[in-house]
């Protein structure tokens, strides 16, 4: 948490129940407006790039938010950016007196990296379909991966609580959240 965020009182805040109702009643205003969701948290207009992509379950999601772009190498910029490459990801020196003295050094300004295996990139592409789409074919994706939906065993079967709110549908090797759960 940043400092300055830190200074606004919980009190202050609404509380789940209050954030609930006022992604329900945005939502529900800007499909009345003609516009259509996009994964999570995201709207369109039918016809735009993104909501053709989402509607063809080809829609993308990177550092940035969500995207038509296929590009698999993120550049980041700047002071603390992060950059995602298929083999992980770098994130620059946060400082920015830091980050200008090893850019005029001629160094590359990188402060920390994680290299992804091949576990870390199959639980992404999962990850990114149920952002992008509310749903996952977990041995379409297993499949891609060259690996079996064997792998997410445990985790299929600890769905079972959200499953039985009702915040979850799994139908097969399939995982989905159901409209009625969507704000």
């Amino acid at each position: 948490m940043k400092k300055h965020q830190a200074l606004i009182s919980e009190a202050a805040l609404p509380g789940p129940a209050a954030r609930l109702e006022q992604a329900e009643t945005i939502s529900r205003l800007l499909n009345e407006a003609g516009y259509v969701s996009i994964g999570l948290d995201h709207f369109a207009r039918p016809g735009d790039a993104m909501a053709d992509r989402a509607e063809a379950g080809t829609l993308k999601r990177n550092l940035q938010g969500y995207t038509t772009d296929d590009a698999p190498v993120l550049l980041g910029f700047g002071p603390s950016a992060i950059g995602a490459l298929p083999q992980g990801y770098v994130q620059n020196l946060p400082a920015t007196p830091h980050w200008h003295r090893a850019v005029a050094r001629g160094e590359l300004p990188i402060a920390r990296g994680r290299a992804l295996t091949a576990d870390d990139r199959l639980r992404r592409a999962v990850i990114e379909r149920l952002m992008c789409d509310l749903s996952v074919d977990i041995d379409a994706v297993c499949a891609a991966h060259g690996t079996h939906a064997g792998v997410f065993a445990a985790e299929l079967g600890a769905l079972a609580p959200l499953i039985a709110d009702g915040l979850a549908v799994r139908e097969g090797s399939s995982v989905r959240v159901p409209e009625t759960a969507r704000a």
